[in-house]
């Protein structure tokens, strides 16, 4: 909202984990006018619960969500790229598999240049090399240090 001056309108994709992040993303997108494009490996989906609320709201809302296991197809024309760790707590005996998983699911440039050309890219921290590459990480259109610090004054 700092950034583009509102969100109402805006495209965020999500490309990674089905896991907490996402589905607040989902809960609130289609209620602040935004739509949601989403890419998970198979197995890493959101929670099934979660994702009839997110239609449900979609539908009420007039937006647009969208389900896939294609992070490019997910990327394409979204204002807003965002990932999170693939490996949350708890999962530290599953990287190996999750790694193996989320192949061709780091955002890089390649991605962007599917994204509107306005994209900004956003992750809530820490980030790992694999779920997004220096380039775009540390690229003028990422928001993420900005994004820390506004999380700063809710905690």
């Amino acid at each position: 909202q700092e950034h583009y001056g509102g969100l109402k309108g805006l495209t965020v994709a999500w490309i990674g984990d089905g896991n907490n992040v996402l589905q607040s993303f989902m809960t609130s997108a289609a209620k602040l006018g935004m739509d949601l494009r989403i890419a998970t490996p198979r197995g890493f989906e959101p929670d099934l619960r979660i994702t009839k609320i997110a239609e449900q709201n979609s539908k009420e809302y007039g937006t647009n969500l969208l389900l896939t296991t294609d992070p490019l197809e997910a990327a394409d024309s979204a204002n807003v790229l965002v990932t999170d760790t693939w490996i949350s707590m708890g999962q530290e005996e599953e990287k190996k598999e999750r790694l193996k998983a989320f192949q061709g699911f780091q955002i890089t440039m390649q991605t962007a240049k599917c994204a509107a050309s306005n994209w900004t890219f956003l992750h809530c921290l820490p980030r790992k090399p694999e779920e997004v590459d220096d380039e775009v990480f540390y690229s003028p259109q990422s928001l993420v240090f900005q994004e820390a610090e506004n999380r700063k004054w809710t905690i």
